[in-house]
């Protein structure tokens, strides 16, 4: 079954605190979690691991967003979009429902 949402997809959240955002998706968890470059960012203490020669220190990282608030962003229209599946040569393909441009 193909996802709506895929890796490297350009997508803008469309609820929460960082609303209106525009970023590529990193990767996906459990079909339910994106985790989206430069957004939700969130700060974590690490420890030094001297056996790895890691040391420790302040880590800024993304956390994971739902699914459900993100939606895909139309470079076309530069607006949030649906995505729609139509079959060329019985391949699957996405492509947005505004304007049935491919994805």
């Amino acid at each position: 079954m193909s996802r709506k949402i895929k890796k490297d997809d350009e997508v803008i959240v469309i609820s929460g605190k960082e609303k209106g955002k525009v970023g590529k998706v990193i990767k996906i968890k459990n079909k339910l979690k994106v985790f989206i470059s430069g957004i939700n960012m969130v700060k974590k203490h690490k420890k030094p691991n001297p056996n790895e020669k890691d040391s420790g220190g302040i880590i800024e990282k993304e956390a994971p967003i739902n699914i459900s608030n993100v939606a895909i962003f139309n470079r076309y229209t530069k607006k949030a979009d649906k995505v729609r599946f139509i079959f060329e040569k019985e391949k699957k393909i996405r492509i947005f429902k505004s304007n049935k441009k491919r994805i």
